[in-house]
């Protein structure tokens, strides 16, 4: 681990939000984001071409030669993670970049936060879309008690019976229940919510947020049930309350 220079400042981790998919970034993003990645030259990213193509959109003259490119994903070992703030330690900024929204929530980048916690590193975290918050702010559903479950189990009797589970902590506490599944599964998950839950159970479906095609709506299982509607391979959040 390299060691911090006498006299010298450490560097900061900004956490870098992304557009949630082929949006402009600036009718989406705050100019602070432009600021940013036009003064950081030191990245850990989930994915190096999309996050080359990012920084592009963003600021077309930035050469891409100067760029430093850490990745971080499921194939990442853990012990190279606290190497990647190493930038910090002689000075420079880092930016983490997350594949859609805000690094650190449902992202690897939170493996790299917790090292630049504990070793007394700046984390500054910057504005910017969060699909499980947009869709909560969007559901009228309990924004004062809510928790976010993740992917729910891919066999079908365990994500019953955790869809059940959601349903009964939900009732009992009042808390809203959020999830998601991977996008060309959404049609599936849909037709297990509709016949495991009960017909009063209230539902938020939120999906292709900040797109063109948006659709965010909240209605009871019974009437989730009545209705046709194509949620293939559109990134979606899923939210419950009984």
């Amino acid at each position: 681990m390299e060691e911090s220079k006498p006299g010298l400042v450490l560097g900061k981790v900004y956490l870098i939000p992304t557009t949630l998919g082929d949006n402009a970034p600036l009718e989406v993003l705050p100019i602070s984001i432009k600021r940013t990645i036009e003064n950081v030259n030191h990245y850990v990213v989930e994915n190096e071409k999309t996050a080359r193509r990012f920084i592009k959109k963003i600021s077309p003259n930035k050469p891409q030669p100067s760029l430093h490119i850490e990745t971080l994903n499921k194939y990442t070992d853990p012990t190279v993670i606290p190497s990647y703030l190493d930038p910090c330690i002689s000075g420079h900024n880092i930016g983490i970049l997350s594949e859609a929204g805000c690094p650190g929530i449902a992202d690897p980048g939170a493996a790299v936060i917790k090292v630049a916690h504990e070793r007394r590193i700046q984390v500054v975290p910057l504005v910017g879309p969060s699909s499980i918050l947009m869709a909560m702010m969007s559901s009228g559903m309990n924004g004062q008690s809510f928790a976010f479950n993740g992917y729910l189990p891919i066999d079908t009797p365990e994500r019953k019976s955790k869809l059940k589970q959601l349903e009964r902590l939900s009732k009992d506490t009042g808390q809203s229940q959020i999830f998601m599944e991977t996008p060309y599964r959404n049609g599936k998950l849909l037709l297990e919510l509709t016949k495991t839950l009960q017909k009063q159970t209230r539902l938020c479906i939120a999906t292709d947020i900040t797109f063109p095609t948006e659709f965010i709506q909240t209605k009871s299982i019974h009437e989730w049930s009545e209705i046709d509607i194509d949620l293939n391979k559109r990134p979606t959040i899923f939210i419950i309350q009984a």
